[in-house]
């Protein structure tokens, strides 16, 4: 309730009402038609009406069998479930590197990425952060959802947020997962 109440009091200042859905896997899934279409309608007609979903969890009844884990895989359903073209992951680096750049100061930020092989899925590595179960691993792992759905995905850094803006302009921003076409 604190984080909603938060949320509504950041956005209204800039004109914009939120709204909070919590779900479950079975909402999401392909064979819950039901209730994945009862989701997709919902944020639709919010989207309709100028409100800003805030999408999360229902951890009071999701259980082992049907939790979704984390936040990167959770927008990367949602995103497939109301196919969307771009997913933007933010994160405290800005993006996937040929090393972690918080240990090697050689590391390379890696631009644009086609396919997520064995090489890259390494690159990710476990979680890193302290706040969260997720690091670089859900975020490929959620890339990967993307990419086999046709979603564009940009991992970035949340603390740059007029990178959003970048993105939007189609200018390169953080690491691109997209899936070349067969005309590449």
């Amino acid at each position: 309730c604190e984080l909603m109440y938060f949320y509504d009091k950041l956005f209204s200042e800039y004109n914009h009402i939120v709204a909070q859905i919590l779900i479950t896997a079975p909402d999401l899934s392909d064979g819950a038609s039901h209730r994945a279409s009862n989701f997709r309608n919902t944020l639709e007609r919010l989207l309709q009406l100028g409100a800003l979903p805030v999408i999360n969890e229902n951890d009071t009844v999701s259980t082992d069998e049907i939790v979704i884990g984390d936040n990167d895989t959770l927008a990367a359903i949602v995103a497939k479930s109301v196919g969307a073209k771009l997913l933007v992951l933010l994160s405290d680096i800005d993006g996937l590197y040929t090393a972690d750049p918080h240990r090697d100061p050689n590391a390379k930020l890696i631009s644009s990425i086609s396919e997520i092989t064995e090489e890259i899925r390494r690159l990710g590595g476990g979680s890193a952060s302290s706040q969260g179960t997720g690091g670089m691993a859900t975020k490929l792992h959620a890339a990967q959802m993307c990419m086999d759905c046709g979603c564009r995905l940009v991992i970035t850094n949340g603390r740059r947020p007029e990178a959003l803006y970048d993105i939007l302009d189609g200018k390169s921003v953080g690491t691109t997962f997209q899936r070349r076409q067969p005309h590449d």
